[in-house]
């Protein structure tokens, strides 16, 4: 009897051990490849980023550069691309991800942030990783659902190059696609390729980023009052961003249904902003803000004016991403409310920047541990309370219309239903 019982394990173990290395090989695959195309694109952003603060007038040529995006976009006819939520909606449902999709999203976006629209990086990560992970699968001849681990791969590599947050990126793709369930069979594949990428962009010398807080309160009830009141906030605040990207695209499409006319009417009103605000603050992806959110140096209206200009960018069809924008929006508004309240306006920043993201991408764990390796461990009570209040009352609001909530925020109840 245990002679046979041995026997089966060992047999099983063999093609458990197999499997996974097979995934490893896989894995590391794409963790170089996505890893070192994300390195290349890290350093394209940063000296477009360069070029736009010396030479401020390249904002004035955001309208005829959307001329250019939507032009190349009509020329390889993607011009329905969707974006990050094609990415998902693949992994949902077996759609194919154009290869020709990563070349496109690279361009436009680097373009965007050389001429000042305002819009993130990460959103043409994931992008860029899911195509090449998804374009590497069909190479391997995997079938369809290994086709999908691999696009998560690619995601999680490409979020891990531009970040360094191993941890978050590993999670978060496996969690973002179905929120109420984690794709487990991803979690090897997700981390090897995560952590190998993270390498890569070490090797070409890209720090991580890191917000250092300083000194951390002691966790009380009343600084837990505050908190908890900063993360309802947050949620409103999450929820009102996600309801202006989504009404600012369809608002461009009512008034403007050439896309031409579109994107160089969304050009103009973004230099329009700038002009009126006086300088570039709200341009490009705004990391040089945030940080200053954690040196106490913030303005009091910044959460706003950033989710007016980001809306302005994105619903016109200038690429990029909403995440370094919620970022910002939620350090800022953070930062406002821990100078209003008294409390600890760095570690307000980070608690908002936790819920504010956990609100728009309804990914708890992910935000979670995206502030411990953005932050340190030393807040991790606020960090908690923070993403779960965001997480509840920020219900089924989200950037992504391809996301399904597969599982209720309030009961434990099965609902399927895609984010609004």
């Amino acid at each position: 009897m245990i002679r046979k019982e041995l026997g089966h394990y060992v047999r099983h173990f063999a093609k458990r051990f197999v499997i996974f290395l097979r995934w490893l090989a896989f894995s590391i695959m794409s963790g170089v490849l996505v890893g070192g195309v994300g390195a290349f694109f890290h350093y394209c952003i940063v000296y477009a980023t360069e070029a736009r603060a010396s030479f401020p007038w390249l904002v004035f040529l955001l309208p005829g550069a959307g001329l250019l995006i939507v032009g190349a976009y009509h020329v390889t006819h993607d011009e329905k691309d969707s974006g990050t939520n094609l990415v998902l909606s693949a992994i949902h449902s077996g759609e194919h991800i154009p290869l020709k999709m990563a070349p496109l999203i690279f361009a436009s976006t680097v373009m965007t942030h050389l001429f000042g629209g305002s819009a993130g990086r990460e959103g043409a990560a994931l992008q860029l990783g899911g195509s090449i992970g998804n374009s590497l699968g069909r190479f391997l001849k995997f079938d369809e659902k290994d086709q999908h681990i691999m696009i998560m791969c690619g995601m999680s590599a490409a979020f891990s190059a531009l970040f360094g947050t191993p941890l978050s990126a590993a999670i978060f793709s496996m969690e973002v696609v179905s929120v109420g369930i984690m794709h487990y069979a991803a979690l090897v594949p997700c981390v090897v390729s995560s952590l190998v990428a993270q390498g890569v962009a070490g090797a070409c010398h890209i720090l991580p980023e890191r917000f250092p807080l300083g000194h951390v309160p002691d966790f009380t009830l009343s600084s837990g009052v505050l908190v908890a009141i900063l993360a309802i906030l947050c949620a409103i605040v999450s929820t009102l961003f996600c309801i202006m990207l989504h009404m600012g695209e369809a608002l461009y499409k009512k008034y403007f249904p050439n896309p031409y006319m579109r994107i160089f009417a969304g050009g103009v009103i973004v230099v329009l902003l700038t002009l009126l605000v006086g300088n570039q603050d709200y341009n490009g992806a705004g990391m040089p803000a945030i940080a200053q959110c954690f040196e106490n140096d913030y303005k009091p209206y910044g959460f706003v004016l950033k989710a007016v200009f980001t809306t302005a960018t994105l619903g016109a069809g200038y690429k990029g991403g909403e995440i370094v924008p919620s970022f910002f929006v939620g350090a800022s508004f953070g930062c406002l409310f821990g100078n209003l309240s008294g409390f600890s306006p760095q570690l307000c920043a980070a608690a908002g920047m936790g819920a504010v993201f956990c609100g728009v991408t309804n990914c708890p764990i992910t935000s979670l541990f995206i502030c411990f390796e953005l932050f340190g461990f030393e807040g991790m009570p606020y960090f908690l309370l923070s993403v779960a209040l965001g997480y509840m009352l920020s219900g089924y609001y989200g950037l992504y219309h391809s996301q399904k909530i597969m599982y209720s925020k309030y009961k434990t109840e099965f609902i399927n239903r895609k984010t609004r």
